[in-house]
């Protein structure tokens, strides 16, 4: 067996009093931790850049590439249980302690990590208080100017088995949430329970659990939703239930069951939806339909069940859920798997993304979602400097064609090609497109971002401005939180409000040190504001990041609708130095 010795960013994570838990309801804790894992340890670790090394009963060890990523990841963890035992009786709750700490490891050819850099970690953790963030001193000089967190000095403590005191930073907490994101409204967030078999024919079970799924299936689609994955909910087959058990273990606000009863060419569904605080019934209904409409049925279902929690928004848009599944199960997998690398917003993972999307056009031609994307890996790979639009426009404008005749309904196709239209600098165009997206999805975050970004090209920086606050609202954890900054940033900038640019661009570069977008903006605000010397800073920042900047560049690559914009933008990069 092969090994290789590096750095690595360490986060080890166990359950404070696990046995006692186990012991007084293994069942139930068993259940809590495959919920706990599947929507929220296992979304966090990706969202933040990790890869699980290794699990045990209690715990995980996770390498990150960074340190930053590791606290990021930990404090979302910790709010996300503050949320989730909040109600629950001491007894019942289950609070990780957390250690960070970055170190020599040796790396085995199967992935595994060993060495004292492991050992640190989980000594850390297990000095952590229940619900804490232990971080050693390495780990701690990461951080400490990256991030507006607090961190008490323990002083230096003795670990079991490590030879050498180790220094300790607590993350202070105070008992509330550690993050700086902004708290949204209530946020809807559902459970689907396994609907109930009612012909009393085995063989229709899987007629009964597809139901089921294809509802969790399609409210998973409205991002304004928080849906607990199939594997949790699935977890409550064929046992007796309270519902408010349910929510509490599964973290959740209301709860939908339901019943199948199919017979001879008929169907009859019956399904309600629960609030589960109060356990009153908001809304029940009964269906009882030939088999050929089955997915109509299910679409009535979604659309009762969402617009009983959000009528404001289904009576303002007229909402009515659309389903059309690829014929092809391969091509929505390869779909699924090239969206996961699109959101980690890296160049190498877009890449990849493309190469998925591309194999699934060509296994359903048919399929506008995939095209859609495609097109829009493209468009975007543009705004990152990663690819030139050159050779990126013809792909994306073939892809973005092809989306809208497979599926002139879907979102994303609509998305794309306002994308396009964005290159070609048809402004107007991308507005109805970005606009047409959002009608078909309100909460579809990344066309309400994109939306400010053509408003402010347009110079209606005020509207700009307010849409991607929209979009930093309706998706707080996004990945592309920073792009979201940048393109408020430089709405800012065309409002002449620098200081506020700054600020954003700023926030920006803090999430993704490599966003050139904001990078560019601090540039120009800086140089307008006539704080040159942050503005030749910025300016030696961004040329690492993106070695082909020029005015030329700017000149040719920003689809600035008005020549006053365009000067201005230019100008602030003149007094910064840029040629």
């Amino acid at each position: 067996m092969t090994e290789t010795r590096k750095l690595a960013a360490l986060l080890a994570a166990d359950i404070a009093g696990y046995s006692r838990l186990a012991g007084a309801d293994e069942d139930r804790t068993l259940a809590r931790l495959r919920a706990l894992r599947s929507d929220l340890i296992d979304p966090s670790i990706s969202v933040h850049h990790g890869r699980a090394v290794k699990r045990t009963g209690d715990g995980i060890l996770i390498e990150f590439r960074s340190v930053v990523d590791a606290v990021r990841c930990a404090i979302e963890l910790q709010n996300g249980m503050i949320e989730r035992n909040t109600g629950l009786p001491p007894e019942r709750r289950i609070d990780f302690r957390v250690g960070i700490h970055l170190g020599d490891v040796v790396e085995e050819s199967d992935g595994d990590l060993m060495g004292d850099g492991v050992n640190i970690a989980a000594r850390l953790e297990g000095i952590a208080e229940p619900g804490g963030i232990c971080l050693s001193y390495a780990a701690y000089e990461q951080v400490r100017d990256k991030l507006t967190e607090e961190f008490s000095d323990l002083g230096e403590q003795s670990l079991k088995n490590i030879a050498r005191p180790v220094r300790v930073y607590r993350l202070r907490r105070n008992g509330k949430a550690a993050s700086s994101a902004t708290a949204l409204p209530d946020r809807p967030s559902i459970a689907v329970l396994p609907f109930t078999n009612m012909s009393g024919d085995p063989e229709q079970e899987y007629f009964s659990d597809g139901i089921s799924e294809d509802i969790i299936t399609a409210l998973s689609k409205l991002r304004w939703f928080f849906v607990i994955a199939r594997n949790s909910s699935f977890i409550y087959k064929g046992k007796a239930v309270h519902m408010k058990q349910v929510a509490e273990e599964l973290g959740v606000g209301y709860v939908v069951e339901g019943s199948v009863r199919k017979g001879g060419e008929r169907v009859r569904i019956t399904a309600q939806l629960i609030d589960a605080a109060t356990n009153n019934h908001i809304w029940a209904e009964r269906y009882e339909r030939g088999l050929a409409d089955v997915f109509a049925v299910q679409d009535e279902i979604t659309e009762a069940i969402v617009a009983a929690i959000e009528p404001q928004i289904y009576a303002a848009e007229n909402f009515r859920a659309r389903r059309k599944p690829p014929d092809s199960m391969d091509a929505w997998d390869l779909v699924m798997r090239a969206l996961s690398h699109f959101w980690r917003v890296t160049r190498q993972d877009n890449v990849l993304a493309q190469a998925l999307l591309e194999k699934a056009t060509a296994i359903d031609p048919n399929y506008g979602q995939a095209f859609g994307v495609l097109a829009t890996s493209h468009t975007f790979s543009v705004h990152m400097g990663w690819e030139d639009m050159d050779t990126a426009a013809p792909i994306a404008e073939r892809a973005a064609a092809s989306a809208i005749l497979a599926d002139s309904e879907d979102p994303w196709a609509h998305f794309a090609l306002g994308g396009v239209y964005l290159f070609k600098r048809r402004l107007e165009d991308t507005l109805a497109e970005f606009e047409l997206a959002l009608r078909l999805n309100p909460n579809f975050s990344l066309a309400r971002g994109y939306y400010g970004l053509a408003l402010a090209y347009c110079g209606r920086w005020e509207e700009a401005a307010a849409a991607v606050q929209r979009a930093l609202r309706l998706s707080p954890r996004d990945p592309l939180a920073a792009v979201y900054c940048g393109i408020a940033s430089y709405a800012e900038f065309v409002g002449r409000n620098y200081d506020e640019a700054m600020r954003l661009a700023r926030e920006g570069v803090r999430q993704r040190a490599d966003f050139v977008g904001a990078h560019r903006v601090l540039t120009a605000a800086a140089g307008m504001a006539g704080q040159i010397d942050i503005a030749r800073a910025a300016l030696q920042e961004l040329r690492r990041a993106q070695p082909n900047i020029s005015l030329g560049w700017i000149a040719k690559q920003m689809p600035i609708e008005h020549d006053a914009d365009r000067e201005h933008y230019l100008e602030g990069f003149r007094r910064a130095g840029l040629d």
